[in-house]
């Protein structure tokens, strides 16, 4: 059997999944959308360039207003499952599309609250047949999945913590970071902050606080600290089973004085403030400025997922551990952000393609067995180490 697959968003993460799909999803068509015809051409075209010569799938490309639900519901038809790549603030009315559409749907995620409307849209989507699995990519994503596969090693997990980051392979002062995704995600998540359980509760941490200092092998030391989103909704997916569930972001030493100086200052807020007579967004503002100074032309960069459970195994206290890190690739050109983010929201993509998700509006990390994920990502060269202990 094939399948059709529609990739809203030619840009970087896109891209990434829909070669993805081409190599491993048994897909007869892959058709990229996007606002600017001359990205998809583009990004169309490498697809092209990579593509094996066994590998005869039509790969095609529609101009795209990711904004316009009826237009998307126009677009989606027809297609097996749709993959949003665009900024998270258009996949609430993307889903509804796709329901509409009759289409399976999953996207890279971005905002907890938007994702739980999403989840919010279960009936519909059940009664559509269709499915619908929100919060793919590096983050939430892949960093929850190897936390349900490190639980998965135990008998009974009881305590899970999750560190991720993607960060430049050589870092330039004085940021020390390059931008290797959309600037409005990395913005939101240094605004606000985060729902983790603790002591088996529901608990709000605010952005930049909980710094500690952590030393990965291969890496060096890095500074671990809290920002938005990073679980997403597992939280209130795990309440009653888990004591702890939380997350922290791994960055260069220094980075934390910067962010937290720019978050106190009040740079990341998207309220307009009233500067000379006129409203201004902070945040419009933070990007226009940080935005050229992260920026790279030729990325190389090094993503990291620790993910640990602690609990039981044949009787004794225990501890799993899982670890990804990957690296710029080569041979594709595709960043280690791209493969991360792009190839786990593609594994999701061909398992609903396939059925192997249930139907309705399921969370990621009730949807996705890590054990599954694994294998998949290890069949495309991604390495991941696991320990019990």
């Amino acid at each position: 059997m094939s399948f059709s697959y529609l990739v809203l968003g030619a840009g970087r993460q896109g891209t990434a999944a829909a070669y993805d799909l081409l190599r491993f999803g048994d897909a007869r068509r892959v058709t990229l959308a996007d606002h600017n015809a001359v990205q998809a051409q583009n990004a169309a075209g490498r697809l092209a360039s990579l593509a094996s010569p066994d590998q005869h799938a039509v790969i095609d490309t529609i101009i795209f207003d990711a904004a316009n639900e009826q237009a998307a519901f126009d677009v989606m038809q027809g297609y097996d499952v749709v993959l949003s790549a665009v900024p998270y603030r258009y996949n609430l009315g993307l889903s509804r599309a796709a329901i509409r559409a009759g289409a399976s749907f999953c996207d890279l995620g971005g905002n907890t609250e938007l994702v739980r409307q999403q989840h919010a849209l279960h009936k519909d989507a059940k009664q559509a047949g269709v499915r619908i699995v929100p919060d793919c990519g590096m983050g939430p994503g892949m960093g929850n999945t190897l936390a349900v596969h490190a639980m998965s090693l135990l008998d009974d997990a009881t305590h899970v913590s999750i560190f991720d980051g993607g960060l430049p392979e050589n870092p330039r002062q004085p940021w020390r970071y390059e931008s290797t995704f959309n600037i409005e995600g990395l913005a939101n998540e240094y605004y606000g902050g985060i729902t983790v359980l603790r002591d088996g509760k529901l608990t709000h941490l605010p952005c930049f606080s909980e710094l500690e200092m952590i030393t990965v092998p291969g890496i060096g030391t890095l500074e671990a600290f809290v920002v938005a989103g990073g679980v997403s909704t597992a939280p209130w997916s795990f309440l009653g089973q888990l004591e702890t569930f939380q997350l922290k972001i791994l960055r260069y030493p220094g980075t934390f004085t910067q962010l937290k100086a720019f978050s106190d200052l009040g740079l990341f807020s998207p309220e307009p403030i009233t500067v000379e007579g006129m409203q201004i967004s902070p945040r419009a503002v933070f990007k226009a400025l940080y935005e050229p100074q992260v920026r790279s032309d030729d990325p190389r960069d090094v993503c990291i997922i620790l993910a640990s459970a602690r609990g039981t195994h044949d009787g004794k206290s225990a501890e799993a551990t899982v670890q990804l890190i990957d690296r710029f690739d080569e041979a594709t050109g595709f960043t280690a952000m791209e493969r991360t983010t792009g190839w786990h929201a593609s594994i999701v993509a061909i398992m609903l393609a396939r059925g192997e998700i249930p139907v309705g509006a399921i969370p990621l990390e009730l949807a996705l067995p890590g054990d599954i994920f694994v294998k998949e990502a290890r069949r495309r060269g991604l390495t991941i180490e696991e320990r019990l202990s």
